[in-house]
């Protein structure tokens, strides 16, 4: 994902917002993983420890251009050879030395299932990227990075609060224009999300000359690269991307997109199959100047409800209520059938609104106004499962107080349910071996507690930081951890020990 600029990160300190290697998976379907590889190779491609949706693979429209929005939809003229081989033709990256590539290449061999989803998700948006990145004369590998970083599922949601195909975190993603409110969640735009990504490494390249150095300081900061080539430099060292001490999951990550290059370039050589993408656009923008529930508006576009959000998945309630957020993508030949229901719909169009409720207020009291129960309510919202007294919050309830049905309770996919810890929290960060059972006990919380406090992780990987809330036992254990760590200096005679990386669990797609 986007790092943090220079001044962001020396802000933070740790969290950067780069993509992680683990050791462990989380697997939210019966996909079996094989045993990680050694070494420091990642046991799953970098999906920084994201939850997401199932997003079916596209059905290719067939192309109509009559209506099409011209700042999205490429000239017709284009023969219409298939994308994968336009890609091809674009390669420009510099082929590097290292192993790393070999063992990524084996671990997408070894998963076709895999690469199948991967590729066929990839099919709604890539003519689109591509056009992007051909735009500003980049190599056209910049347009399978979205498969490191999400593996194109637009739903993609970390615990570290990346979002969308590119995975900006909060912060970048406001330097780059994404705007993030309650309705709308801009780093999950396709378009706007895109071009964002595209400036952020276009910047970087010409900051550091060359796209390894660019993609490493995308992935691990720039302020961490050039603290590197500093370091280098002071030694009369080599500065380039090879020479460079980096962590882990910044070594991995110009390998990985290059063993998915060698992929594209030759599937068959790994007993790989592509499926074949016409090279011509598959969405286009339709305008509408009025508030709509996604729900209707899939339907007018005779469309399904899933694919409807699969290409505008930053609006993040099931109505369309954000302010200058006119512009809906479509499949190409679905536009006019758009324009033409919704000309024609009499009825109302929206069937959801914002209730500001007051702070204090009891949610047992605001759900039955509105037609629901107050599970219901909750699972709306994205609430706690313990949460009693509204934070003076805005909810989502039906209009008028009509009944919502059911429909939308997969819509909310980034509303992770999650009781925060109250007061005073520590972090713990997880050794090799450890257990959300073994770290409960240290700490003597409840495994439900601590869930619920880190987002209902389930698995954990090393070097992951868990965040507990701190109470007078926590405060002791902590004491006498602190107190261990200190003998174990003084007794290895060391003055301080080894800063441990941070790491993030990955979430395997489906």
């Amino acid at each position: 994902m986007p790092a943090l600029s220079a001044d962001e990160e020396s802000a933070t300190g740790t969290e950067i917002g780069v993509v992680a290697h683990a050791e462990e998976t989380l697997v939210l379907n019966n996909d079996t993983l094989a045993a990680p590889l050694k070494d420091s190779i990642p046991s799953t491609p970098p999906s920084d420890n994201i939850s997401a949706p199932v997003v079916p693979a596209p059905a290719v429209p067939t192309a109509d251009f009559t209506n099409a929005n011209p700042a999205l939809v490429a000239d017709t003229n284009l023969t219409q050879n298939d994308l994968w081989q336009r890609i091809r033709n674009g390669f420009a990256m510099h082929d590097l030395d290292s192993p790393l590539i070999a063992r990524h290449e084996q671990w997408y061999a070894d998963r076709p299932d895999y690469v199948a989803r991967m590729m066929e998700r990839s099919q709604r948006y890539l003519y689109f990227i591509t056009e992007e990145v051909e735009k500003r004369g980049m190599p056209t590998e910049i347009a399978l990075l979205p498969m490191i970083e999400s593996a194109y599922n637009p739903g993609a949601y970390s615990i570290g609060n990346a979002s969308g195909i590119w995975q900006f975190i909060p912060s970048t993603g406001r330097n780059f224009g994404l705007q993030q409110n309650w309705w709308y969640d801009g780093r999950r735009d396709i378009v706007n999300a895109t071009k964002g990504a595209l400036d952020y490494l276009q910047k970087l390249h010409d900051q550091f000359g060359d796209w390894e150095l660019a993609l490493a300081a995308y992935n691990w900061g720039e302020g961490a690269v050039e603290r590197a080539q500093e370091h280098n430099r002071k030694r009369g060292l080599p500065t380039d991307y090879a020479s460079l001490k980096m962590p882990d999951e910044t070594r991995n990550y110009v390998p990985k997109l290059l063993a998915v290059k060698n992929i594209v370039s030759n599937p068959e050589k790994f007993g790989l199959t592509l499926q074949s993408i016409p090279d011509q656009p598959y969405f286009t923008a339709v305008t509408t100047s009025r508030h709509i529930d996604v729900k209707l508006a899939a339907k007018l576009a005779d469309i399904s409800l899933e694919e409807f959000i699969a290409l505008n998945p930053a609006h993040t309630r099931p109505v369309i209520l954000q302010e200058n957020a006119d512009v809906l993508l479509l499949p190409v030949d679905k536009a006019e059938t758009f324009r033409a229901n919704l000309e024609s719909y009499n009825e109302p169009l929206v069937s959801w609104q914002a209730y500001r409720s007051k702070k204090g207020e009891r949610l047992d009291k605001v759900a039955p106004r509105f037609g629901l129960s107050l599970a219901r309510l909750k699972s709306i919202n994205g609430l706690s499962q313990h949460a009693k007294l509204s934070n003076g919050q805005s909810l989502l309830v039906p209009l008028n107080g009509e009944g919502a049905d059911n429909q939308f309770e997969a819509f909310n996919t980034h509303l992770i349910p999650s009781e925060k810890p109250l007061g005073r929290t520590i972090t713990h960060t997880v050794k090799k071996g450890e257990t959300l059972s073994a770290i409960s006990r240290r700490y003597h919380v409840s495994v439900e507690k601590l869930q619920s406090w880190n987002n209902n992780v389930s698995h954990l990987s090393p070097g992951q930081t868990i965040t507990i809330a701190q109470s007078s036992k926590t405060h002791h254990a902590v004491k006498l951890g602190k107190s261990h760590n200190l003998r174990l200096a003084v007794a290895t005679g060391k003055k301080h020990l080894a800063r441990k990386s941070q790491h993030r669990i990955h979430v395997a797609y489906r």
